[in-house]
């Protein structure tokens, strides 16, 4: 479909806007079937009135910033929480060197391995249970009064 710029009227100021021909596709793209009625100017006030659009983010208060200094290099960072004692803060450089993934302080950082000897927990005992968990058909959570028991 070929499209060409067409001139409108706004229906709030009476100012008349162009409807470009990109701007016709890119309506045709996203299924809109009507042409804008507003020019520019009455859309952006009209969403800052509103409170949605561009003019909304640019009225938010500026973000709290604190200083700390940086567990790795000693520099002063700037960051966006306020930092508790005993927990490492690093400046975004030193941050970005960090290796990603669990630590010790948040997780393990290599996967379990399994307990040895044999014995009860071992994982050599594990044997994978069949569908509906061997017990006449009922699973964890199956079992009347729904108790998630299965002795």
């Amino acid at each position: 479909m070929s499209f060409a710029d067409k001139s409108l009227a706004c229906i709030d100021c009476g100012a008349s806007f162009t409807f470009t021909a990109g701007e016709q596709e890119f309506h045709a793209s996203k299924g809109f079937t009507q042409e804008p009625r507003r020019c520019p100017s009455c859309r952006r006030a009209r969403k800052a009135q509103q409170g949605g659009g561009a003019a909304a983010a640019d009225s938010r208060p500026p973000r709290q910033l604190y200083d700390a200094v940086c567990a790795s290099c000693g520099k002063i960072a700037k960051v966006p929480f306020e930092p508790t004692t005993g927990r490492p803060v690093y400046c975004s450089d030193c941050f970005q060197s960090q290796p990603r993934g669990l630590t010790s302080s948040g997780g393990r950082s290599a996967p379990r391995e399994p307990r040895s000897g044999g014995g009860l927990g071992s994982w050599g005992d594990f044997e994978p249970m069949e569908r509906g968990g061997g017990r006449g058909g009922r699973g964890w959570n199956d079992r009347k009064g729904g108790k998630g028991r299965r002795w």
